[in-house]
Order: C-alpha cells, then structure tokens, then sequence
C-alpha cells in the first residue's frame, strides 16, 4: 500500500510540474492533454490497485485481526475510492459461490446492466470494437456509476438480501449525498467569493450527517446474510468522518492559498475515478471470466503477463484467479505457488488455462484472443458452486444462503 501510495504523490507531482513547465514555456494544450492522459492511465491503474488491497481485505486476508482487517480495507483502500470493504464483500463472495451464473453472479449482473458485458465468444475484430465503443466517458461513467450500485451501494435482488429485514435506504442516502453534494456545495461558494460560507456549510452537512447516523433506528440499516465485521452504523459514520477529513483539508488548502487543491483533486482523482480506473476493471473482469464455463477448473484462468499489464490490470495476485478460485483463503502472495503446487493435480493440469501475454500470446492465445470463438470451451463442464468461498465470514442466516446454492445447482 505504501507503494501505491508512493506511485500516486509522485505521479501527481510530476504531472503539477509538468503542466507548469508546459504553461511557462508557452506550448499548446495538446501537451497538456497528453500529460494529464499519461497521469489518468497511471493513477486509474493505482485506483485499481486500491481494489486488489480490498480484494484481500474482503477475504479478511490483510490482518489476522477482524477489525483491524477490515479498518485498514476501508480507511487505506476502500473510502478513497468511495466504496467500503462489507460491501464489496457482499458482492465479491456471491460471485465466488456462484461464480458465472447467470442469475446469480453479481458481476456479471453489474456488466449487463451497465452494457458491458459481451455475447461471448467474441472473435478479434467484434472484440476491438467493442473496447473502442466502451471508451466513450459516457460509457465508462455508466460503468462506475453501476459498479457503485453493486459493490458501494448495493442492489436488492442479491443471493445475501435477507427479505426480512430490507430497511430502509436512507442511510445510504444520506451518505451519498454528503460524499457528492456537499463538495459541490463547498467548492461552489469558495468560487464565488464566499470561502467562509463555503466551510461552514461543509461543517454543518457532516455534524448533520453524522446525527442522522447516529439517531437513526437500527431497523433503518439494510441487513444481509452476512454479518458485519464492524456495525453499518459504525462504517458508515467513519465514511462520512473520512470524506470531512479530506474534503476539509482540500479546502483548507484552496482557500489559504497554498495550492488549487479541489482543482487537483478533480483532475487527478475523480477524472481517473471514471476513465480508466473503469477500463481497467472492464479488461480485467472479461478476460477472467469471458469465453468461460461453470466447472471448478474452467471458470477462469491463469495469466503470464508483463509488468505492467499485472500492474495495471492484474493487481494483487490477480493474475493467478484460477487457483484464487480454487482457494480463496491464500493470499495473492502465494498465489504462484499454489498454482505450481495444483499443477500435481492431473485434473487442474489438464483442465486449466494458462495464458502468455495479454494481448499477444507467446505460448498459445493471449488474454484477449482467449475470448475468441476458437477458444470457447467444446463441452461445458458440470457447474461448480463453492459454497467454501464462505468458509471465513460469519453468516446470519446459512439455511437462506444454502437455499440459493440449491437453486444454483438446479439451474446447472
């Protein structure tokens, strides 16, 4: 983390001074444009780092310690990206017990509400289209936009929804529009000359928020199946102190006059947040699970990639989703390992894909060309539902959780 960290500062550094020099030396904007796409590219792949740590995290795979697992998810990885760990959970773990279902895998739900996701297979030209029609902004907000309905906001129509005790979404609410609407509200004022009104209305938004969280009735907060490591309440609270923490020395900055800090924030977080942070999850999401099947060895694959494309797409092991798959409890660090352990297994060294290279293959199809028609499995393995995807989290109702696995399993 303290690596991505690092990545982020000084490619946000340099791009600040780059644009400086650019704009003292008198060229045109299309340098500018050029510096500013460089730096969306690398801080979207940081962003997307971010979500390999909450991967981990979600699997409680960062600290032996609950808590302390589930805080550094949330406060180092999660918030920043306007997300928290227990959600991303309860999207993350439907899709590995219900991995490809059509029905009941949230992300391949999310990618066909957003309109990403593809009629595989795909052949080679189809495919290239395809990514360069979801390269539009409006495509890729779409994308984010949905990705937060399912794995920041959640969505109601979910393996883990307990019917009984919906509650109520004015939690979720009141969180969202604190985390949009009130820097709207603050950055607008401060613009017009109003620099105090400006902090004052950021002050009183967050006690506001934070007193509506605090006050309202347990029942008001959406229960699942799975329990929370730490309260609803409790998360949602620290989110909001989270965003007044940053929103307040963002404006602080501004007004002082130190730095243009909002203005930095929007061009080197948000922007990113919606271009090509998207794009990478997009290419990463297809290529692990496109052109795939049900069975325990055929769902996803293994991808020998270079640095920068594991970097970029495949962050935290995520290159090694086939055993990820196989055994969710190993993190991304002995990943390699496992999967040179599998390969004993005549089943997995049979069934299993290994990929070199991302867009051409130097053993076999690459990562993409995997999507095509010649690859598209010949004979459909038996569906595989791992209901040991669950083996760690504390459930609240196992009976209505096995009853969705039985229904799986029929719709093999």
């Amino acid at each position: 983390m303290a690596q991505v960290y690092a990545v982020i500062a000084i490619t946000i550094a340099l791009a600040i001074e780059a644009n400086e020099w650019i704009a003292d030396e008198g060229f045109g904007w299309g340098w500018t444009l050029g510096v500013n796409a460089l730096a969306a590219l690398v801080l979207g792949a940081a962003q997307h780092q971010f979500g390999g740590a909450i991967h981990e995290g979600t699997h409680f795979l960062l600290f032996k310690n609950r808590m302390l697992n589930e805080l550094a998810s949330d406060w180092l990885a999660a918030f920043p990206i306007y997300t928290s760990t227990y959600q991303f959970r309860l999207h993350h773990l439907a899709h590995h017990q219900f991995v490809n279902d059509p029905e009941r895998d949230p992300d391949i739900a999310q990618l066909k509400e957003s309109g990403h996701w593809l009629d595989f297979p795909v052949p080679s030209v189809e495919l290239l289209w395809a990514f360069l029609r979801r390269l539009s902004p409006v495509k890729l907000f779409l994308f984010t936009l949905f990705r937060a309905k399912y794995s920041a906001v959640g969505f109601d129509e979910h393996a883990y929804i307990d019917p009984e005790s919906q509650g109520s979404k004015w939690p979720l609410r009141v969180g969202i529009l604190y985390a949009v609407a009130a820097p709207i509200a603050t950055v607008e004022t401060t613009r017009f000359g109003y620099p105090t009104i400006g902090c004052g209305l950021l002050a009183l938004a967050t006690l506001a928020s934070i007193a509506y969280l605090l006050l309202a009735p347990e029942r008001a907060f959406t229960q699942t199946r799975l329990a929370p490591v730490i309260s609803h309440r409790a998360t949602m609270i620290s989110r909001v102190v989270y965003f007044a923490l940053l929103y307040g020395t963002l404006t602080a900055l501004t007004v002082s006059g130190i730095a243009p800090a909002w203005k930095y924030f929007n061009l080197y977080w948000v922007i990113p947040l919606f271009t090509s942070f998207p794009l990478f999850m997009m290419l990463r999401q297809w290529v692990q699970h496109g052109n795939a099947d049900r069975g325990r060895y055929t769902n996803t694959r293994v991808f020998l990639t270079g640095p920068l494309v594991r970097y970029a797409v495949f962050p935290w092991g995520m290159d090694y989703h086939l055993p990820h798959h196989l055994m969710a409890s190993v993190p991304h660090y002995n990943l390699k390992r496992l999967h040179e352990l599998m390969l004993e297994d005549p089943a997995y060294r049979e069934k299993g894909v290994v990929l070199h290279g991302f867009f051409v293959g130097s053993e076999g199809p690459s990562a993409l060309e995997a999507l095509g028609p010649a690859h598209a499995p010949l004979m459909r393995e038996r569906a595989f539902v791992d209901n040991a995807a669950l083996e760690y989290a504390e459930l609240r109702d196992a009976a209505g959780i096995a009853r969705e696995a039985a229904r799986s399993e029929k719709a093999r």
